[in-house]
């Protein structure tokens, strides 16, 4: 692989949500950031100050396009908005809590906890479909820029997807890796796929205070 035609790619989750706090499900509703979100978000901007970042793109989703605009307004970048970098949609699962869901729907709740690929809510996704999704938006934008770095803001589940394609492993496969909200992950792409050379780095979040309870 050469590093001359390879895309740099900065994948970032989006800063913290009172929802992702409550542990509810956003899925595609448009949840702002909360305080702690929009401190996570300027600190991601200092940390990014002053890489080389060529290109900013970002979810069109609330919560990923505050955390973007913070980065692009201090590096005085375009922001380009993208609904292929939108959370998995859950359907009836969204706004609800994990213990909600597995009081109304079991079964649903047992499936959706497994992993099973071909599962999806009412008037969600299923897994696979959502996985190939967030893979192909990904591959495209970084195939768009051999040579450059690109920011790309997300969500958890875009990025964990994003991490399976790059690590080569299964929808099923139990998740080890984190997905700070906010944390910066370092790609590199190629014709061949994408290969992690760094992963969840939240160093620059470290001197925040502790959220408000």
């Amino acid at each position: 692989m050469s590093l001359d035609s390879s895309t740099l790619v900065l994948a970032v989750r989006h800063g913290e949500t009172a929802w992702n706090r409550a542990a509810r499900i956003q899925g595609q509703l448009d949840i702002p950031l909360n305080e702690q979100g929009l401190a996570q978000a300027q600190c991601l901007a200092q940390a990014l100050q002053d890489e080389a970042v060529d290109v900013i793109y970002s979810s069109d989703l609330l919560r990923a396009r505050q955390t973007a605009q913070a980065v692009a307004s201090l590096k005085g970048l375009p922001l380009i908005l993208d609904a292929r970098l939108r959370e998995r949609a859950f359907g009836v699962f969204e706004g609800l809590t994990w213990n909600e869901i597995a009081q109304r729907w079991p079964a649903q709740s047992e499936a959706w906890r497994k992993r099973e690929p071909d599962f999806g809510a009412e008037g969600g996704e299923t897994l696979s479909d959502f996985y190939q999704r967030s893979v192909a938006a990904m591959t495209a934008l970084a195939a768009a820029h051999p040579g450059q770095t690109i920011l790309v803001l997300s969500h958890g589940g875009v990025l964990d997807c994003l991490h399976r394609a790059s690590r080569r492993l299964s929808l099923a496969a139990p998740r080890s890796w984190k997905l700070g909200n906010a944390a910066i992950n370092r790609l590199l792409y190629s014709p061949e796929g994408f290969n992690v050379i760094g992963w969840n780095d939240d160093s620059h979040l470290e001197n925040l205070p502790p959220p408000a309870l």
